[in-house]
C-alpha cells in the first residue's frame, strides 16, 4: 500500500538556502559540512584520546582528555547531538517526499546495515588468526573490544530511524512540544538514575537522541531560520549557560565523553545535559553557516563533501580498526608509549599518529567502501511494516550486543557469533530480492521479466504470422 505524506500547514515550504537530501532542489551543503566535520570529529578525537603503554604482553590504556581542564574540549569535540541533528534534517527531507512508509523504512535500514557486515567478517576471525599466531592475548581482546564499541550508535540510530514516521506524525501536529516532552522526560529518568537505580539511565537513549533528531526536522522544515548572528549566538551562549549550570550546580561531570573511573558518565547512558549540549553545539553551528555555506560552495570542498558524504559509514565503522593498527605495529610491535598529552613530545607525535591511522584507515575506505555507496537500481519493492519493525530490532539488539561485548570473548567465543547473526538476520529481512518477476541489475535498468518474457512470445508469434 502506498502511502503519501501530507504537510501541515505553515510548515511545507523551504526556502532556497535550506535545500536538502531527497529533495527535489538540491542538497543542503549546511548538513552535509555538518555531517562530515562531525565524522572528522569523531575520528579525530578517538585518535588522539588514547595514552597507550605496553609491558610484559599488558597493554595499558588511558585518556588524554582527562588531563587537568581538557574536558572543556569535549563540548565542542563531543558531537553526537549534531550527528542526530544532521541525522534528523536528512531524514526530513527524503521521507517527507518518499512515497511508501514501508519503503523508505526498508531500504533506509538496509543501508545502514550493509556495511557492517564486512567489519563483522574481519573481526569475528581476525582476534583468533592473531592469537594463534602468537601475538599477545591480553592485546588481542582489548581490540576485538575496541572494534565493537562505536557500533552503540548504528544500533540506536536503527531505531530513531525506524521511529522517524511516528516522530514526523508528532512533528506535523504538536511542533515544538514533542522536544519539550522528551526532555521532561529525559530529567525524569535522571531523577530516577541518580535516585533509584543507575541502570534506568539508559532509557534516555530513548529520549535524548531522538530530541536531538526532532531538532532536524525543525531545521529542515525552516522552523531555525535565524536571521540575525547575534540571535543565534544567543542560542549558542543559552544552551551552553544551561550545561554549565547543570554541570558546577547539578550532578553531572564537566567531561562530555566517559572518563576512566568517573562514577558517572555524560554519554553511557546519555544525561539531560547533552540536550543542553545540543542546544549550544547549535547555536554555535548557526551563527558560523554564512560562512560555512560560502565554502561549502567552492569546488574543492564539494568534491570533498561528495566523496565523504559516499562513505560516512564506512569512515565511522573502520577508524577505530585502523587505530588498533597503529598502535598495534607502534605499541605492541615497537614498544612506543604516548607522550605525556599537552607535552611537546606529545603535539610533536600526533601528526605522525594521526598520519598513519588516516593511511590504514583509506585503506580500508578503498577496500570496504564499496559496501556503502553501491546502489540497486529501481524502485525498492514493498514489504510489511511488522517486518520492518522486526529488522530493526534484530538488528539493534545484535549491534548492542557486539557494543557491549566486542567481537571476542574468551569465556563463550559463540556470544560475538550469535550478535552477528541477529543483525544479519535483521538485514535479510529488509533484503532486497527479486520479487514480482523483477530483475535487479547494479548499473542497469530495472526489467520487468514478465513483461519482457510476454514481448518477446508476441515477436514470436508475429513472426510465425507472417
Amino acid at each position: 500500500m502506498q502511502q503519501t505524506h501530507a504537510h501541515s500547514p505553515g510548515r511545507s515550504s523551504i526556502r532556497s538556502s535550506s535545500l536538502g537530501h531527497g529533495s527535489s532542489r538540491g542538497r543542503d551543503p549546511f548538513i552535509d559540512v555538518i555531517r562530515a566535520l562531525c565524522v572528522l570529529a569523531v575520528i579525530s578525537q578517538h585518535w588522539l584520546m588514547p595514552v597507550l603503554a605496553y609491558e610484559n604482553g599488558q597493554l595499558s590504556t588511558g585518556n588524554a582528555l582527562a588531563s587537568p581542564g581538557w574536558w572543556i574540549v569535549t563540548w565542542l569535540t563531543q558531537v553526537m547531538p549534531m550527528v542526530f541533528f544532521a541525522g534528523g534534517a536528512a531524514n526530513f527531507f527524503s521521507f517527507r517526499s518518499a512515497k511508501s512508509t514501508r519503503t523508505w523504512l526498508r531500504s533506509r535500514i538496509a543501508r545502514l546495515l550493509v556495511p557492517v557486515v564486512p567489519l563483522a567478517a574481519v573481526w569475528l576471525v581476525l582476534p583468533h588468526v592473531l592469537i594463534g599466531a602468537g601475538v599477545p592475548e591480553q592485546p588481542v581482546l582489548m581490540a576485538g573490544k575496541i572494534a565493537g564499541q562505536l557500533l552503540w550508535f548504528l544500533a540506536v540510530y536503527v531505531l530513531v530511524v525506524a521511529l522517524t514516521p511516528v516522530m514526523f506524525r508528532w512533528y506535523q501536529r504538536y511542533g515544538w512540544r514533542v522536544i519539550g516532552v522528551l526532555a521532561v522526560c529525559a530529567l525524569v529518568v535522571d531523577v530516577l538514575r541518580f535516585e533509584v537505580s543507575p541502570a534506568i539511565g539508559f532509557l534516555n537513549a530513548l529520549f535524548i537522541w531522538p530530541a536531538a533528531h526532532q531538532f532536524g526536522f525543525h531545521y529542515a522544515d525552516g522552523g531555525l531560520r535565524i536571521r540575525s548572528g547575534w540571535a543565534s549566538a544567543g542560542l549558542a551562549a543559552v544552551g551552553f549557560g544551561i550545561t554549565a549550570a547543570a554541570v558546577f550546580f547539578g550532578p553531572y561531570p564537566a567531561s562530555m565523553i566517559g572518563m576512566p573511573g568517573a562514577p558517572v558518565s555524560n554519554m553511557s547512558p546519555p544525561t539531560a545535559v547533552m540536550l543542553s549540549l545540543t542546544i549550544g553545539q547549535l547555536g554555535l553551528w548557526l551563527t558560523l553557516k554564512p560562512a560555512i555555506t560560502r565554502c561549502a560552495e567552492r569546488p574543492m570542498p564539494t568534491a570533498v563533501l561528495q566523496w565523504c558524504g559516499a562513505r560516512f559509514m564506512t569512515l565511522y565503522l573502520w577508524h577505530m580498526p585502523a587505530l588498533v593498527m597503529t598502535a598495534g605495529i607502534a605499541t605492541v610491535g615497537l614498544g612506543f608509549a604516548t607522550p605525556t598529552p599537552g607535552s611537546p613530545m606529545w603535539f610533536a607525535v600526533a601528526p605522525l599518529w594521526v598520519g598513519a591511522s588516516g593511511f590504514f584507515l583509506l585503506c580500508f575506505t578503498r577496500i570496504f567502501g564499496r559496501f556503502e555507496f553501491r546502489r540497486r537500481s529501481g524502485t525498492a519493492s514493498e514489504m510489511s511494516l511488522g517486518k520492518v519493525v522486526l529488522a530493526a530490532v534484530l538488528s539493534a539488539g545484535g549491534l548492542l550486543g557486539l557494543a557491549a561485548q566486542g567481537f571476542i570473548s574468551p569465556g563463550n567465543p559463540v556470544t560475538p557469533v550469535l550478535w552477528v547473526l541477529l543483525v544479519v538476520a535483521g538485514l535479510l529481512v529488509v533484503r532486497e530480492k527479486n520479487t514480482r518477476g523483477t530483475v535487479v541489475a547494479q548499473g542497469a535498468r530495472t526489467v520487468p521479466v514478465q513483461l519482457a518474457v510476454r514481448r518477446e512470445g508476441a515477436r514470436v508469434l508475429s513472426r510465425q504470422s507472417g
